[in-house]
């Protein structure tokens, strides 16, 4: 069957500096999908996870202050056609915190959704559309993998040209 999907798709990038992801999160920001996506940042502390959430937020239009929701666990936005919330589920510990705050809502509804720690809400979040892991070299560089795990995921990275062929665009 030509042009079958087989997910998940993984690909790996090297970001030598910020300015190498404000390339990609201007480059995502352009694909039509990003605005129904559910994106896992996954890294250590200061892998640069809200780094690039705020580069992300500036190429899709978000003005002001761009803060890390680490103390109000979500973070939303509104843009005249999209609605985008960014979440921090690292002190996150309680399933039924879950429930109580109403973010079966929020993932239920369209718009995009951006989540830092989400293995902290494992099993209370759906699958993620494109999964980006974050590692910091030893020379202070990212390395990048970027998992597809829906066909919304697979059309992201399709967008950014990164198929077996191409590693970074």
């Amino acid at each position: 069957m030509t042009g079958a999907v087989h997910l998940p798709i993984v690909k790996t990038l090297h970001w030598p500096d910020e300015a190498a992801t404000a390339r990609f999160a201007l480059a995502l920001a352009a694909q039509p999908q990003v605005r129904l996506a559910y994106i896992e940042l996954q890294g250590d502390l200061g892998a640069g996870k809200t780094t690039l959430v705020r580069h992300l937020l500036r190429a899709l239009g978000v003005q002001g202050r761009i803060k890390s929701p680490t103390y109000a666990v979500v973070e939303p936005y509104e843009l005249h056609d999209l609605n985008i919330w960014h979440f921090d589920f690292y002190r996150f510990s309680d399933p039924r915190e879950w429930i109580e705050a109403g973010f079966r809502d929020i993932f239920a509804s369209p718009g995009l959704k951006l989540a830092e720690w989400p293995e902290n809400v494992a099993g209370c979040v759906p699958k993620a559309d494109l999964v980006v892991q974050l590692g910091v070299t030893e020379d202070e560089s990212r390395q990048v993998t970027l998992t597809a795990h829906t066909a919304v995921g697979a059309a992201l990275l399709s967008g950014l040209g990164i198929t077996s062929e191409h590693n970074a665009p």
